[in-house]
């Protein structure tokens, strides 16, 4: 679920805003506010498209937990999903290409004698 908006690296460029499925978003001035918590898939959208690392969408999709700016900076957690998934500045590789494509070469290889 949608946990944090950073007001220090928010740029007000309203990408969380068109890309959120739900509408959990709203501007404050030039501010990306979290307006329907409630309604937050725990898609990672907002987070992905995030071009400053200003979003913090916590794995937990049913409930809200307490979140500390500070400490998601310094254990490296805010707007790490762009760099998990391959979409940030200089990435060398993406998720799909370290995670999915293996298994699927593995798949593959396994059901070729049926």
């Amino acid at each position: 679920m949608i946990e944090l908006v950073s007001a220090d690296r928010c740029i007000g460029c309203r990408l969380c805003v068109k890309v959120c499925p739900t509408n959990v978003f709203d501007m404050s001035g030039k501010l990306a506010v979290i307006a329907r918590q409630e309604d937050c898939q725990t898609c990672f959208m907002c987070e992905a498209y995030c071009p400053v690392d200003a979003l913090y969408v916590a794995p937990q999709g049913e409930v809200s937990v307490q979140v500390d700016e500070q400490e998601l900076i310094a254990s490296g957690l805010l707007g790490s999903w762009r760099a998990e998934i391959g979409w940030n500045p200089g990435a060398e590789d993406t998720m799909a290409e370290r995670d999915t494509t293996p298994f699927f070469e593995v798949f593959t290889e396994a059901n070729r004698g049926q």
